[in-house]
């Protein structure tokens, strides 16, 4: 399977859309492409079309957050696959960032102020 990146902007956040397996193999584009991310805007990262992530993918996604975050942006991460899910839930990750089944709940977290 082909893996491609996917960028829109959408309500005040950008989007960044995945397609494919996310693994040691395709990380370095998807870790590039959050880095660029890394601006102060809110940033929702879309896993709906990664149907498999491995540890590689899982670090490129934390370090790509953490950099995000670190330019004074927020993010949030969309994930409506199993697999995927497990993953993030095992890991603890969905205790660090917020993780969503759907975009719009993705963009009403990232629209609520933070105090």
């Amino acid at each position: 399977m082909v893996f491609d990146i996917e960028t829109t902007q959408t309500d005040g956040a950008t989007v960044c859309r995945p397609t494919g397996d996310l693994d040691a193999e395709t990380v370095v584009g998807f870790r590039e492409r959050l880095t660029e991310l890394a601006t102060g805007t809110p940033v929702v990262v879309d896993l709906c079309g990664v149907p498999f992530m491995d540890s590689t993918g899982l670090g490129a996604l934390i370090g790509g957050i953490r950099k995000i975050r670190e330019a004074g942006g927020e993010a949030a991460v969309v994930c409506d696959r199993p697999a995927v899910q497990r993953l993030l839930h095992t890991t603890g990750f969905d205790r660090m960032v917020t993780v969503t089944a759907t975009l719009a709940e993705a963009l009403a977290t990232l629209a609520q102020p933070t105090g």
